[in-house]
Order: structure tokens, then sequence, then C-alpha cells
């Protein structure tokens, strides 16, 4: 009869090629770690360990990587990583514009600088005053589809 665990080689191989598969998919070093302690396994399995001794070492060495050495790494990208500016309507926050059609209590529009045209209203904290076509504003929040616009230094 053949005794199966002669080949727990070739279920080594399989389960490092499949993690290795996996991490290229997922780039998050998880199973990178537990490929990593499949070698282990594997390394067991060569020096002729029990099956069950196999699969408890490859778990204690993907386990120390997974807490020790993923998160060294994580940090090590993270800080190589080039700071991501803000996008949509996050990036709207501070930017200037010009007033299209008169802000008043009821609202108006403005021309942001990025050519987009929003609905306005004067941001709460402002006298109550009437920006004309042309004067510049600044974003200073963003509600629903509505810019709270500031005005900027009139000269």
């Amino acid at each position: 009869m053949v005794d199966l665990t002669d080949y727990l080689w070739i279920v080594w191989l399989t389960f490092i090629l499949v993690c290795v598969i996996i991490e290229l998919l997922t780039l998050d070093f998880t199973f990178l770690m537990i490929g990593v302690g499949s070698v282990a396994g594997l390394g067991a399995n060569l020096l002729g360990w029990d099956w069950w001794v196999q699969i408890l070492f490859a778990a204690a060495v993907s386990v120390l990587l997974l807490l020790l050495i993923r998160p060294v790494l994580l940090r090590a990208i993270a800080r190589d990583s080039p700071a991501v500016p803000p996008s949509n309507v996050a990036a709207l926050i501070g930017m200037g514009g010009r007033v299209a059609a008169t802000v008043g209590d009821l609202g108006g529009l403005v021309k942001l600088d990025n050519g987009e045209t929003w609905t306005a209203h004067l941001s709460p904290g402002h006298p109550p005053l009437t920006l004309d076509p042309g004067e510049r504003v600044r974003v200073s929040a963003i509600e629903g589809s509505t810019a709270l616009v500031e005005p900027l230094e009139r000269i």
C-alpha cells in the first residue's frame, strides 16, 4: 500500500505556489508570510519530521512572520509612498473662484478655478452681503451640491 505522507512535499509546493499567486493579486503581505511559513513546513518535510509536526511548524512560522515582519513591511511601504493629494470634494476646499451669478441671501453661482460651476451660498459667520459677478471667492466647505464660499479681501 502507498503511504501518501511520502508525497507531502508536493502538497507543500502546491500550497506555496497558491500563496504566491494570491499574494501577487492582493499585495497585502499576508499570503507571502503564509507562503514563507509553508517553506518552513517543506523544510521540516525534507528533514523527515512527522506530518503533524510539519503543519505545526509551518503554522508557528507563519504566525510569527505575520505578527513581526508584516507590520514592518507595511510601515516601510507606507513611509516610502508619496502623499496622496485630496480628490473629489475634498480637493475643492480652499479652492478659489469667481462669482458667476450674484451670491446673496438666496444663493448664486460661482465658477471655480478648476472650471466647474457650482451653486453657492455665503459661509456661516460672514455678515450678510451680496457678492457681485467677477468677485473672487474661496470655497470654505461643501454641503451637498452647494459650495459655501467666503469673499477674498476686496480691493
